[in-house]
């Protein structure tokens, strides 16, 4: 028998993937499962290995913890709603729009959203930005493949590097200042996280290994720029379309200014995430939080 707070009783959490980020995936997935258990679910955890899913019969609606290729960019979402099994997070569309930062991009841009000035290229030798810059795939994640460029003799490795990912590069003015990143729950925006890395470069190594980086939390901003952040990060998950949850990530330079970095549709849920860290300090413990967002499952109609 189903409880009141809840739809499903029968769940299953999708991790894994066939993507770079399987090994994060992973982790995610099972900290979900978890966290469903927890909160009372029938849960089963499926550890998709390729490009399609099996799903165990019965289940009624499927909590996707999949990061990058595969579980974020709208392909395992389209193949849910063919199913017509309800899943948690963002359509198929607003999954596209938020993974491939060329698209997101050109959303900010006619959505008067702040974000550094950037260039997509396939040819090295076309940069017209002035360093220091940063490099990145535009379909990736988990700070894969991304690289910040200050002299000009390290600019084609790093394009080399980038660019073996997805055949073109986006190229983005550095933005100088502080790290910063704003979780959504449904409509609930949580507190922002200010992240100190190691030499102020928030890479993979700084992002996964636990002890490299300090998480303030609550950031420690002036009432003013913590609600401009928040109205932010709510004004680029409804321009790109998204539901159920996500997260944005903001540089805030000298000046006071913010600039919008990016908005991953399906944050970590690892145990040096981001997300699950505001929600605790929302007062939202781990089964709860998992338990909102399977609860926002859904099709697109």
């Amino acid at each position: 028998m189903k409880s009141s707070s809840r739809r499903f009783e029968n769940v299953a959490v999708l991790m894994g993937g066939p993507s770079s980020e399987r090994d994060i995936s992973l982790k995610s997935g099972s900290a979900v499962t978890r966290g469903l258990r927890s909160a009372g679910y029938s849960v089963t955890g499926v550890d998709v290995s390729g490009r399609t899913i099996r799903l165990p019969v019965g289940t009624e609606a499927v909590f996707i913890a999949l990061h990058g290729e595969f579980g974020e960019d709208g392909t395992v979402q389209a193949i849910l709603q063919e199913q017509r099994i309800p899943y948690t997070g963002s359509s198929p569309e607003a999954s596209r729009n938020a993974f491939d930062k060329r698209l997101s991009k050109r959303i900010f841009d006619r959505a008067g959203i702040p974000s550094a000035p950037y260039e997509v290229l396939a040819d090295p030798a076309h940069r017209t930005l002035s360093l220091p810059v940063v490099v990145k795939p535009p379909c990736q994640g988990s700070t894969i493949g991304i690289f910040k460029v200050a002299e000009e003799a390290e600019w084609k490795n790093a394009f080399a590097e980038s660019i073996r990912y997805d055949g073109e590069v986006l190229v983005e003015a550095f933005i100088p200042g502080r790290e910063l990143t704003v979780g959504i729950v449904g409509e609930t925006v949580l507190p922002p996280i200010e992240i100190l890395a190691p030499e102020g470069w928030y890479d993979f190594h700084a992002k996964y290994t636990k002890g490299q980086s300090r998480h303030l939390c609550p950031a420690p901003l002036d009432a003013s720029v913590e609600r401009q952040c928040q109205s932010i990060a709510l004004s680029v998950f409804r321009a790109l379309g998204c539901r159920g949850l996500g997260r944005v990530d903001f540089r805030l330079d000298p000046d006071g200014n913010l600039f919008v970095l990016e908005l991953n549709n399906i944050p970590g849920f690892t145990e040096t995430s981001l997300l699950p860290e505001a929600a605790a300090a929302a007062g939202i413990e781990f089964p709860e939080l998992c338990r909102r967002i399977m609860e926002m499952a859904a099709l697109e109609e």
